[in-house]
């Protein structure tokens, strides 16, 4: 059950609303405070079963919200662009010391920059 808990922890900060009260909380227990069942169903007052079964369906509701919005692989996809261009914007630079002194292209390149690190802000 715990094999990707670093997707599960992903989709619970993007969908984590979108489950019950109840279920958000026995999630939070299994997944970020890594209790096991039998803790989770002693806390709660329910049986081990029960902890299990409430933590499939939210698992399966996370996913299917995954599948029909996409944000967790957007918000990934964004990063692994983000950082693609940053390399992409210090090889111009580069370029530019090295090769083209250009004052333009040195401002290009700044504002590339900081455009750049609002994205990584914002990702």
């Amino acid at each position: 059950m715990k094999g990707k808990p670093l997707e599960m922890s992903l989709l619970f900060d993007f969908y984590g609303e979108t489950l019950t009260e109840k279920q958000r909380e026995l999630f939070d227990l299994y997944y970020n405070e890594d209790l096991s069942l039998s803790e989770i169903a002693e806390h709660a007052g329910i049986t081990r079963q029960g902890v299990r079964d409430s933590i499939k369906r939210a698992e399966h509701a996370l996913r299917e919200m995954e599948e029909k919005l996409g944000l967790v692989a957007r918000y990934g996809g964004t990063g692994r662009c983000a950082e693609e261009l940053g390399h992409e914007v210090e090889r111009l630079r580069q370029l530019n010391a090295d090769t083209l002194h250009s004052s333009e292209a040195g401002e290009i390149i700044s504002r590339m920059a900081l455009l750049l690190d609002q994205l990584r802000q914002e990702a």
